[in-house]
């Protein structure tokens, strides 16, 4: 590569930094007006670069039906705890067993220790119901006559 080859790259790099500036310059979105820069939200909730008409009517909102947070819990009657079923298997070796909820037809689990009493295969027993580690656990178990 000769001296005259060089000094046309060396041009040539020269004119090309130029461009690259001059676009630069025509995309650069510093020194635009306020106006350009904001966005409005639509009557929606979307987007958009013009504002909103001022002859719309706006909609009124009761701030005392907004609910910030969790929804409160109503208070649950005590009667509707306790729940009605049949002992479908119980071992007293393994110590636990298996309750039908005669509503919901849902099998629960029954551990020895939750017994007020002694229970066996076939019994009608009142229970409440608790989540346990694997699921639903019946506690409190009693005979029903």
């Amino acid at each position: 590569m000769g001296k005259k080859d060089r000094e046309k790259k060396k041009q040539k790099n020269k004119l090309d930094k130029a461009d690259r500036k001059k676009e630069r310059e025509a995309n650069n979105s510093k020194g635009k007006g306020l106006e350009d820069m904001l966005a409005y939200l639509d009557e929606d909730g979307n987007l958009v670069s013009t504002p909103p008409d001022p002859k719309k009517v706006k909609k009124e909102i009761d701030h005392e039906s907004i609910q910030l947070g969790a929804a409160k819990r109503e208070p649950v009657d005590p009667a509707d705890l306790i729940r009605q079923g049949v002992v479908s298997f119980f071992s007293d070796s393994k110590g636990y067993g298996f309750i039908n909820d005669l509503k919901s037809q849902e099998r629960v689990f029954v551990h020895i220790n939750n017994l007020t009493e002694q229970i066996k295969e076939k019994d009608k027993v009142t229970f409440e119901v608790e989540s346990g580690p694997k699921g639903l656990t019946a506690v409190r178990v009693r005979k029903t006559k």
